[in-house]
């Protein structure tokens, strides 16, 4: 049976690697803690988690597996049919140190396509996310190559993950969309708008719509704000027919000065408004049908 028109995909982005854990002591940092905030929002209604892992220590972002693997054990452990969507991101900050300008410094540098994709190999998400495209990103560089990203698109094809094109400028979309012709990425491709990212494209419905309208034919699709305009993008994804995302790698609120409690809070204020615009979240079984995964 086709999946109803008004389902609407939420992903849960859990704790992300750039919030520094003293801004909200309700954080997900541990293994364990960011296992059970997946869960969590599932229950919530998410139909899929973002995840990145961080030192358990310190709460800095980390690329160690055994992170990786354990949180991913955990949800699975659980019996939860959540989509477990892993990040790829880690491992193209750069920032030039001061005494050589060719040498990076800051965690994690730049690692190889190998190191980046180890936890993918793993653990076989549902979904990894590629960035695509080298942009300024706050105070560093991210650096994403080319011939990274279609080894990296290539290793997510061996082991059945298919990957969430994450774009935050229209020269992403554009270089994205020639994998996509070429056969790097199957078709039909998913892909994530990032929008409000430093220095990234706005936060706008303008923005939204004109990279929407640079997506090739049949593709899937899905947008995120940061901070305050998280829950006004989320409003204008579902009208404009796309899915969604929050979570407190983006946003640390739940209304104007008001802290998230929990990232469950913020999936069910993002339900809220889904079905206030008659939109109904789906069901992780719905989700997999939508983009085209296999059924768990």
């Amino acid at each position: 049976m086709a999946v109803a028109s008004n389902k609407t995909i939420l992903t849960c982005a859990l704790t992300g690697s750039v919030t520094p854990p003293k801004q909200h002591p309700g954080l997900p940092i541990t293994p364990q803690q960011i296992a059970e905030s997946g869960l969590d929002a599932a229950k919530a209604g998410a139909a899929a988690i973002h995840i990145h892992v961080r030192d358990p220590e310190t709460g800095a972002p980390s690329m160690k597996p055994e992170y990786y693997k354990e949180v991913v054990d955990r949800v699975r452990d659980a019996g939860s049919d959540v989509i477990i969507n892993l990040t790829c991101g880690h491992g193209a900050r750069f920032e030039p140190s001061d005494v050589d300008a060719n040498e990076a410094h800051g965690t994690p540098a730049m690692q190889t396509v190998e190191v980046r994709m180890r936890h993918v190999r793993e653990n076989k998400p549902d979904i990894c996310t590629l960035d695509y495209g080298s942009m300024n990103f706050g105070p560093f560089v991210i650096i994403n190559t080319p011939e990274h990203l279609q080894r990296m698109a290539e290793i997510a094809k061996e082991v059945g993950a298919k990957p969430e094109i994450e774009v935050f400028d229209t020269g992403h979309v554009r270089l994205a969309n020639k994998m996509v012709k070429d056969g790097v990425i199957d078709e039909p491709p998913l892909y994530q708008l990032c929008l409000g990212i430093p220095w990234g494209i706005d936060q706008t419905s303008e923005s939204m719509m004109f990279m929407r309208d640079l997506l090739p034919d049949g593709a899937h699709w899905a947008s995120f704000g940061i901070g305050a305009g998280e829950f006004p993008m989320l409003a204008q994804a579902a009208l404009l027919g796309g899915h969604v995302r929050v979570g407190m790698e983006d946003n640390l609120y739940i209304e104007k000065g008001v802290p998230a409690p929990s990232n469950a809070a913020l999936v069910e204020r993002g339900v809220d408004i889904l079905r206030t615009l008659g939109k109904e979240p789906a069901t992780p079984a719905e989700a997999r049908e939508i983009i085209g995964l296999d059924p768990r």
